[in-house]
This record gives C-alpha cells, sequence and structure tokens, in this order.
C-alpha cells in the first residue's frame, strides 16, 4: 500500500498534536491512524492472488519489524535498512506489502524530530523515546493474548508486588517456581524496554519457563507510565544513573527487599534487560557490583553513555559518551543483532571494552549458526585464571529484538541463539563472589 495524501496529513497533524498536546496524545492519534490504516489494507490484501490461501481460522501475522529509526541527521550516514526476519510467509507478503514503512519515516520521521528539537525541555522530558506500534504487529499481538492463558499455565506462582522508597513507586511482578521449599535459590532482575510490561516481557523471555527448569527467582520490576510516557527506564537522566537515587534506589531497594523475604542466595543475584532496560540493568551493575554478580544487556547501552533525550538519541546512533571511570569491571554477556537500527551495534562493543578487566588477555572467538536460524559470532574474554568475564554475542541479520524470544512477546526474534538460556548460563559460572551484600 502507497503511502496516501490523506494519511500523511494525518501524520503530520499527529506531529503538531506532539508540540501543542504532549506525547500521549500524539501517540494516540498514530495509533489510531495506524490501526485504521492496517484494516484498509488488510481488507484490500485479502483479495489478492495467493493472499487467500491462508487459513481464515488462524491467519499468519507479518513479521515485527525493527521500526525506530535513527534521528534525520543520520540519514546522510546511510545505515542499513531495518531486518524483516525470513517466514514461510515472507515471499507473498514481500510481493504484496501492506504498508510501506520506509517511505512512512523517510516523509513523517524528520518531522517529528524536526519538532522534538524545538520543544522545550518540559515537552522533551515527557516524550522520552518515539517508539509506536506498526500496523504489522498488530495481529501478532492479538494472537499473542489469544494463546497468553494457555501457555502461561507454568505450575509456580507468577504474583504482583510493589515497592516504595524516598525515590518513588514502582510495581513489579515475581516468579516463584514450584520447586522452591525455602533452600537458597538465585534471582534474577529482568528489566524491560520501552512499551513493554512485565507480563509481556516474561511472555517473550520465557524466563520463568527456565526458572522452572534451573530453580531461580525470577524478579520483573515495572516501570510506570507516569515516570515515562513510552515506559521506558530513564537510563539518560543523570538522576537515574545515580547510586541510591532515583529508579536505581527503587530497584536496588526492590531487590534487596525479595531477597529477604525469600532464601536468595547473595552471591547469584543478577540483573538483566532490553534495550531501555538494558541499559539500566548496565547502570544497575556499576552502581551496586556488591548486589549483582552479573548483569546481561541485549540491544543495550553503556553507563553513562547519555546525560539527556538529545545525547540519549546521538548514543543510541553510535556516538557514545563516556561517563567518569568507576574503577572496575563488571562480569557481563551481551547479545545485540548487527541490523539493529534502533540501538547501534558500536553500543554492544562498547559494552565488552569497558566490561573487559586489564587481565581478561585470553579471547576466543566462535562462529556458529542456529538451525535454519541466524549465523553469529560469540566472543569470549576470559580472566588470568581462564574464567570467564565477558562475552558478546553479535547475531548477524538481526534487528532489535529478544534473540530466541517466543513470538508471544514483544520485541522478539524465534531465529536465536537463546538469550536467555545462554544468559543463564554465563550468570552460573559468575557465582564465586566474595563482596558482602549491603
Amino acid at each position: 500500500m502507497k503511502l496516501q495524501p490523506k494519511m500523511f496529513a494525518q501524520m503530520r497533524a499527529a506531529s503538531r498534536v506532539l508540540m501543542g498536546k504532549g506525547p500521549i496524545a500524539a501517540t494516540a492519534a498514530l495509533q489510531e491512524m495506524l490501526q485504521h490504516s492496517a484494516a484498509t489494507a488488510a481488507a484490500a490484501h485479502s483479495q489478492a492472488e495467493g493472499f487467500g490461501a491462508m487459513p481464515a481460522a488462524a491467519p499468519a501475522a507479518p513479521p515485527m519489524r525493527d521500526i525506530n529509526p535513527p534521528p534525520p541527521q543520520a540519514k546522510a550516514a546511510a545505515a542499513p535498512a531495518p531486518d524483516v526476519p525470513e517466514t514461510a510467509e515472507a515471499p507473498e507478503m514481500k510481493a504484496a506489502p501492506m504498508f510501506d514503512h520506509t517511505k512512512m519515516f523517510d516523509n513523517f520521521m524528520p518531522d517529528m524530530m524536526a519538532n522534538l528539537d524545538r520543544m522545550n525541555e518540559a515537552g522533551r522530558s515527557a516524550f522520552t523515546m518515539p517508539n509506536f506500534q506498526m500496523p504489522g504487529g498488530m495481529a501478532g499481538m492479538a494472537g499473542m493474548q489469544a494463546g497468553a492463558s494457555a501457555a502461561d499455565a507454568l505450575p509456580g506462582k507468577f504474583s504482583d508486588g510493589n515497592f516504595s522508597n524516598a525515590a518513588g513507586s514502582r510495581h513489579y511482578k515475581l516468579y516463584v517456581p514450584s520447586g522452591y521449599t525455602g533452600q537458597p535459590v538465585p534471582l534474577v532482575v529482568m528489566l524491560h524496554g520501552c512499551t513493554q510490561d512485565p507480563d509481556d516481557f516474561a511472555r517473550g523471555t520465557q524466563m520463568n519457563v527456565l526458572a522452572e527448569e534451573m530453580q531461580c527467582l525470577v524478579l520483573y520490576p515495572a516501570q510506570s507510565q507516569q515516570a515515562n510516557s513510552s515506559r521506558c527506564w530513564n537510563w539518560f537522566s543523570a538522576v537515574d544513573q545515580t547510586r541510591d537515587k532515583g529508579e536505581p534506589s527503587i530497584i536496588a531497594g526492590m531487590t534487596r527487599e525479595i531477597m529477604g523475604q525469600y532464601a536468595i542466595d547473595p552471591s547469584q543475584v543478577y540483573v538483566a534487560g532490553l534495550s531501555a532496560g538494558g541499559a539500566m540493568a548496565t547502570i544497575m551493575g556499576t552502581l551496586y557490583p556488591e548486589l549483582y554478580a552479573a548483569v546481561g544487556v541485549h540491544s543495550g547501552l553503556p553507563y553513562g553513555s547519555a546525560h539527556d533525550l538529545p545525547s540519549a538519541l546521538a548514543a543510541m546512533k553510535g556516538n557514545i559518551g563516556r561517563a567518569n571511570e568507576t574503577g572496575r569491571t563488571i562480569p557481563i554477556i551481551v547479545f545485540h543483532g548487527d541490523r539493529d537500527t534502533t540501538v547501534h551495534p558500536a553500543n554492544g562493543d562498547e559494552l565488552i571494552a569497558r566490561g573487559v578487566p586489564h587481565d581478561a588477555n585470553d579471547i576466543v572467538v566462535e562462529p556458529g549458526r542456529v538451525p535454519e536460524g541466524h549465523a553469529y559470532t560469540r566472543t569470549m574474554h576470559q580472566r588470568a585464571d581462564g574464567s570467564p568475564h565477558a562475552e558478546q554475542w553479535l547475531i548477524h541479520g538481526a534487528g532489535h529484538a529478544w534473540s530466541g524470544g517466543n513470538a508471544r512477546g514483544s520485541y522478539t526474534d524465534g531465529k536465536g541463539p537463546d538469550a536467555s538460556r545462554e544468559m543463564m548460563r554465563f550468570f552460573r559460572t559468575q557465582s564465586d563472589r566474595t563482596e558482602p551484600v549491603t
């Protein structure tokens, strides 16, 4: 479907709404327009040759696309086109695309970003990250919700909770596996990405399934829409990169509260996240090394890479800022797609560069490929005694999505490798800790 003048006018109107009424109103306007255009396109497309042969009871959802383009300044850099994972329906969908995303972004996103640049500080802080759900993902989201109950029927307990301190209050969900009977177990803190929530993130990463298999607790802190309109963790805010301040104090306090309520092995507490959650996971590991034994980062950014929204957008393009050195490195495992157009893969390289200790001079590079899935390059940095300290997975052809994730969750790529399982394996190698937990 080509971009029609009416649709283009609606998109420009949404940009004006952004300046006049704020980000939530703009998002709503965009979503309404996109949903309408998707429904119209689907009705027309269903009459096309070949498309009608798909089963009516279970239409295949188009693959999720990496939707957040770099700001307009990055056009000169000729960034690669967003990755579209191959599916069984890919040839038909490519022959008759339902929505011209490239043309939409070429015409509309520069205007939106220019308007953002003209906004005052209050507006800029409210609209933290451009992140809109595209029509291609709506059928998948509907299917995800329809199949959620049966697939989420794990034997453990997935409960709601809330934590508050001087910096604020956040909800969370906690998964306790059915095999937990009070014995010391590991704790994994999982920080979701923008527009996600704990339920969505748990479905996509399948970390609760691994919790049943490996006997650990999984804590999912939830960012509030009041704190960030796109539910992004505020990794680029100065106060939210400071120990015992802002969101780090809330996440650390929540972690300690769960450790006090359950028999958690203090040497096996880990933190991981996706995108903005990955950036916040790095912050947590950097600020609280006595609390978290290791960090897992998927499509995230280094600590101190930004201090406000403009520098955050620059860091997402690969122009990464530097924080004051903390004097110590953190055990870290990093996953990043080499066709990620939302967070540049250079951020993964920088995470590893900062995470490798000076005595980690033994480097092992291991190429591989998932059967019928992505190729990857795994680089392991070992300490002088042979123990692993940092591990990097560069996934070839992958975009901005959790590698090996379940399609019932947003921002997932089922072509692997399995980031959740590999993170858990890496975490288990980091349990020999000598620092006391405070």
